[in-house]
C-alpha cells in the first residue's frame, strides 16, 4: 500500500491555484480590454451615424407632423370656402354675368369677411377674370398662370372631373375645386398665403372664385415647423453643430433659386455654414442614388462629422456633429470600463482566493485525519465547519473511523477470546489424546482376548457337533460360523475405530496449536492500532 507523504510538497495545491487564477484573470483583463478598445473604435462611427439618424428622424418627424397639422387646418379652410362659395351662389341667384357688378361682389365679400371674390368666364380658349372685388384680378388669365389648373377648371364648367385632378387640388367635388395654400407673389415683405376656391353654380357659364388669406398656416409652420424644430434639436444636442434641410435640385441647377414662384432655395430650413465642394458633389449624386452619405473633415482644428440623409420628398437632411467632442466620452467610458473591470477582477481574485483558502484548510484537516488513519490511529477525527461536500466528506470519514474503530475493537475482543479458547482446547486435547489412546488400546486388547476365547470355544463346539449328522446340528454349525465371522468383524471395527479416534485427537491437538498461534499473531497485529476511546479532535 502506498503511503501519503507527510509534510508540504514543493508546489502545493494552494500555490498552484493562486498562480493559475492570477494568470487567468490577467489574461482575461488584457484580452477583454483589447477587445473593448477595438469594439469601441469600430462602433464609434456607427454610434455617430445613429446620432445623425436620430436627429434626421426627429427633423423628418417634425416636418411630417407639421405637414399633417397644416393639412388638417387646410382641410377645415376648404370646407369653409366651399360653404362661402355656395353662399355667394345663393346671393347671385343664378344671374348671368352681365347682371352682376363688381360692387355686388364687394358687398358679399364684406358680409363674409373674406379677402376677395373673382368670377371667371370662358373667353376664347381661356378662363379670364371678368368680375372681381380686386382690380388686379380683372383680366387674369388662368391658362397663362396655371395651364394644368386651367384644364381642370375648364372641364369643371362642363361638369367633368379629369383624372388625376385630386393631386393638383386639396379638395374636389362634382362642382367645386379648391387649390392648396399658395404663396402670393404680388405682396412684398412677410409672405402671404391664400386659399382659392372654384365653384360652378348649376345653370351658369362662369366660376365663382372666393379666396381668403391663410396666414395661420404659415404662422403655425413657423412656430412648430422645421426651423423651430431644428433650433430645438440643436439646443438639446450638445454635439450638433449645424442642421439643415437642403434641396439637391438647386445645388445641381442654381438658376432654380432665381425663380419668383415657386421659390426654391439651397437651404430650405436650418443653417448650412460649413459648406464644401465635396458636399455639392454628394448632394448631386444623391438625386440619383438615395443613399446615406457621410465623411469626417477638419474645420478650425476640430473634426466635424457631416452626414447627409435623404428624405422621401427628394430633399436631404444635413447634420454636422462635433466628432472630436463625441470621441471624448467614448475614451472616458473605455477608461472607466477597463478600470472597473480590473477592480472587479482584483475583488474576484481576493474573494476566490479567500474561498479557496477556506476549502484548502478543510482539505488539510481531512488529509491529516487520513494520515493518522493510515498509521492505525482510528480515534482520529476531523471537524469541518462546512455544509457542502467537504462537510459531508468529513462526516463520512469520521463515521468510517468510528466504524473501523468499533470493528477492530470487537475483532480484538474476539481474538482474545479465541486465543483463550484455543489454549484451553489445546490443553484439553493434549490431555485427552493420551487418555483416549490408552483406553482404546486396552479396549482393543480386551476385545481381541475375548474374541480369541470365543473363537476357541466356537471351534471346540464345531468339532463336537461335526459327528452329529442332522439338520439341526448343521444349522447350529452355520450359526457358529456366522458368529465367528461377526466377532472377527467387530474386533476389526473396534481396532479401526480406536486408530481413527487416536488420529482425530492428534489432528485436533495440532489444529488447536495452529489456532492458538493465529490468535497470538492477530493480537500482535492489533497492538499497532490506537483504539482508545478519547478522540483526537482537529
Amino acid at each position: 500500500m502506498t503511503r501519503i507523504k507527510e509534510g508540504k510538497p514543493s508546489k502545493t495545491l494552494k500555490k498552484q491555484f493562486t498562480i493559475r487564477v492570477l494568470c487567468m484573470m490577467l489574461s482575461v483583463a488584457l484580452i477583454a480590454g483589447s477587445i473593448q478598445l477595438v469594439i469601441m473604435k469600430d462602433n464609434l462611427d456607427e454610434r455617430v451615424l445613429r446620432e445623425a439618424n436620430s436627429i434626421s428622424n426627429s427633423i423628418e418627424q417634425g416636418i411630417s407632423e407639421t405637414d399633417l397639422a397644416a393639412k388638417e387646418i387646410e382641410h377645415q379652410i376648404d370646407l369653409k370656402l366651399e360653404s362661402y362659395s355656395k353662399y355667394i351662389a345663393e346671393e347671385l341667384d343664378g344671374r348671368p354675368i352681365d347682371a352682376i357688378t363688381n360692387e355686388d361682389l364687394m358687398v358679399i365679400r364684406n358680409s363674409l369677411g373674406i379677402s376677395g371674390i373673382t368670377l371667371f368666364q370662358r373667353t376664347g380658349n381661356d378662363l379670364v377674370g371678368v368680375r372681381a372685388t380686386e382690380s388686379e384680378e380683372i383680366g387674369f388669365s388662368m391658362k397663362k398662370a396655371n395651364p394644368q389648373g386651367f384644364e381642370a377648371l375648364d372641364s369643371l364648367i362642363d361638369g367633368v372631373i379629369l383624372d388625376g385632378v385630386e393631386q393638383a387640388f386639396s379638395y374636389v367635388t362634382n362642382d367645386t375645386a379648391i387649390l392648396f395654400t399658395s404663396h402670393s407673389g404680388s405682396h412684398e415683405g412677410e409672405p402671404l398665403f391664400f386659399k382659392y376656391a372654384y365653384y360652378h353654380p348649376p345653370g351658369t357659364d362662369y366660376l365663382i372664385d372666393p379666396y381668403i388669406e391663410a396666414n395661420e398656416v404659415y404662422q403655425f409652420t413657423q412656430k412648430v415647423g422645421p426651423d423651430a424644430w431644428i433650433e430645438q434639436v440643436i439646443n438639446k444636442n450638445e454635439y450638433a453643430e449645424e442642421i439643415a434641410v437642403l434641396d439637391p435640385r438647386v445645388f445641381k441647377d442654381p438658376s432654380l433659386s432665381e425663380k419668383i414662384y415657386p421659390p426654391l432655395e439651397k437651404v430650405v430650413n436650418g443653417e448650412y455654414g460649413l459648406q464644401d465642394d465635396q458636399d455639392t458633389d454628394l448632394l448631386i449624386q444623391m438625386m440619383d442614388k438615395k443613399n446615406k452619405q457621410s465623411y469626417i473633415k477638419q474645420y478650425d482644428g476640430r473634426e466635424i462629422y457631416k452626414a447627409f440623409l435623404p428624405m422621401e420628398n427628394g430633399k436631404v437632411i444635413y447634420v454636422a456633429l462635433d466628432y472630436t467632442e463625441m470621441k471624448q466620452p467614448f475614451y472616458k467610458q473605455l477608461f472607466i470600463l477597463i478600470s472597473t473591470s480590473l477592480l472587479s477582477l482584483i475583488v474576484l481574485f481576493m474573494l476566490t482566493t479567500r474561498f479557496f483558502n477556506r476549502i484548502y484548510a478543510n482539505i488539510q484537516k481531512i488529509i491529516e485525519q487520513i494520515l493518522k488513519l493510515e498509521k492505525g490511529d482510528f480515534t482520529a477525527k476531523s471537524h469541518v465547519a462546512d455544509k457542502g461536500e467537504l462537510g459531508r466528506l468529513s462526516e463520512s470519514a469520521n463515521r468510517m473511523a468510528s466504524t473501523l474503530n468499533q470493528v477492530i475493537s470487537e475483532t480484538n475482543k474476539q481474538a482474545t477470546q479465541t486465543e483463550r479458547h484455543a489454549y484451553l482446547l489445546e490443553s484439553e486435547a493434549n490431555n485427552s489424546v493420551e487418555k483416549v489412546y490408552t483406553m482404546s488400546m486396552e479396549a482393543t486388547t480386551t476385545a481381541r482376548e475375548f474374541m480369541n476365547e470365543i473363537d476357541e470355544f466356537l471351534s471346540r463346539a464345531e468339532e463336537a457337533l461335526k459327528p452329529i449328522q442332522s439338520d439341526q446340528s448343521q444349522e447350529i454349525l452355520n450359526q457358529i460360523r456366522n458368529i465367528c465371522e461377526l466377532a472377527k468383524d467387530n474386533s476389526n471395527s473396534a481396532t479401526e475405530m480406536t486408530i481413527t479416534l487416536a488420529d482425530l485427537l492428534k489432528s485436533l491437538h495440532g489444529q488447536s496449536e495452529a489456532l492458538s498461534e493465529i490468535s497470538k499473531k492477530l493480537l500482535q497485529n492489533m497492538e499497532q492500532f490506537n483504539l482508545n476511546s478519547d478522540d483526537n479532535q482537529k
